[in-house]
C-alpha cells in the first residue's frame, strides 16, 4: 500500500532584510535616525532592491510549487514578509517583490517593534532574519530560527533547492555537545558510543525539515527538487547515533558527511547548497563566503 503524504504546507517566515539587500538603507537608518530613513524609503520606493542573502532559497522554494500544481493532496510551500518597516516604508519592499516576481502575498509590518510574536500565527516552520534578537526570541519559543550571514550568491543555474544543516543544537538538542564542551572529546566519544542505540532528542530544527521531507515523499527520489545534507564534524563512532536518530523519525536525508572535525565551507561548495544552518559562529564564518548561511544561536555553544 502506498505511503499516504501528509499535506501539511510549509511556512517560511522571512524578514525584509533577509529577502532584500536593504544594506544602503540600513546605514541611513543607523546613522541618521528613523525619519531619515523613512524618507529615503518613499524617495526610492519605486527602485527595486537588489536580492539578499536569502532571495534565491525563497525564490527556489517557491518554484516548487508550480511542480506540485493545484493538487490539494500535496504540500505547498508559503513565504510570508516579517518585516520592522512600517506600511508606508514597506511598500518599497512589496514593490520589489513584485518587481521579482516573487508570489508573496502576506506579510506583517510592525514599525520598528519586534515582528517575531507573529511567527505562531503564520505558523511559520522556518524564521529567517537579520535581526538577532527576534531569532533569539524565536528559539526560545521552539521555532527553527536563525540569523542570515554572508552574500546573495547567485543562481546556482538549477531549481533544486539543496539545504545543509549541522547536527547538534540544529537538528538534534545540545545534549552531546554539551558533552563535548564541558567534558571533551574522549567523554563525548565515549557516552555516543554508549547511547548508539538511544535517539538524540529533537532540535529546533527537526520540524522544518520534516516539512521538507513531506515535500519530498511526493517525488521519487532521482526527479525531487529538494536535497538535504547533514554537514556535521562528528565522525565515527558517533555516526551510530545520528542514523538511527534519524531512522527512528523516519525523515530522509539525502546526504550525511561526517566529517571528524574537518572545515565545512569544501564540503558545502561540493554539495552545491543553497543554503547552510549551524549553531557555532565559527563555522558561519567559515561558510558564509561559498554559501547563504543561517547562525542558530542555540545551545551550548551559545550560551554566555
Amino acid at each position: 500500500m502506498k505511503k499516504k503524504i501528509q499535506t501539511k504546507d510549509l511556512s517560511v517566515l522571512i524578514s525584509s532584510r533577509a529577502l532584500f539587500d536593504l544594506e544602503d538603507s540600513h546605514q541611513v537608518y543607523l546613522k541618521e535616525g528613523v525619519e531619515a530613513y523613512c524618507a529615503y524609503q518613499r524617495d526610492h520606493e519605486n527602485e527595486p532592491l537588489a536580492p539578499g542573502v536569502a532571495f534565491n532559497l525563497v525564490r527556489k522554494l517557491l518554484r516548487i510549487n508550480d511542480l506540485v500544481g493545484d493538487d490539494p493532496d500535496v504540500p505547498k510551500i508559503e513565504v510570508c514578509l516579517l518585516s520592522r518597516n512600517s506600511a508606508d516604508t514597506g511598500l518599497r519592499i512589496f514593490n520589489s517583490i513584485a518587481h521579482h516576481s516573487l508570489p508573496i502575498e502576506r506579510a506583517a509590518f510592525t514599525n520598528g517593534e519586534s515582528p517575531f510574536r507573529y511567527v505562531n500565527p503564520f505558523h511559520g516552520d522556518l524564521f529567517l532574519s537579520a535581526e538577532d534578537d527576534d531569532v533569539r526570541q524565536a528559539l526560545a519559543g521552539n521555532h527553527a530560527a536563525a540569523r542570515i550571514s554572508g552574500a546573495s550568491m547567485g543562481d546556482k543555474g538549477d531549481d533544486i533547492v539543496r539545504i545543509a544543516f549541522d547536527g547538534d543544537a540544529v537538528l538534534f538538542s545540545d545534549q552531546s555537545e554539551r558533552i563535548f564542551k564541558e567534558q571533551g572529546l574522549e567523554a563525548f566519544m565515549e557516552n555516543e558510543a554508549k547511547a548508539a542505540q538511544k535517539p538524540l532528542d529533537p532540535g529546533p530544527f527537526k520540524g522544518f525539515l520534516e516539512g521538507l521531507h513531506r515535500i519530498q515523499q511526493r517525488f521519487n527520489v532521482d526527479e525531487s527538487p529538494i536535497r538535504t545534507a547533514l554537514i556535521t564534524a562528528r565522525g565515527a563512532p558517533a555516526h551510530e547515533r545520528v542514523i538511527r536518530t534519524l531512522r527512528s523519525w523516519d525523515v530522509r536525508l539525502d546526504e550525511m558527511l561526517f566529517l571528524g572535525g574537518k572545515p565545512k565551507h569544501e564540503f558545502l561548495e561540493a554539495f552545491g547548497a543553497d543554503f547552510f544552518f549551524d549553531d557555532q559562529q565559527a563555522h558561519i564564518d567559515g561558510a558564509s563566503g561559498v554559501v547563504p548561511s543561517g547562525h542558530v544561536p542555540h545551545g551550548v555553544a551559545n550560551e554566555a
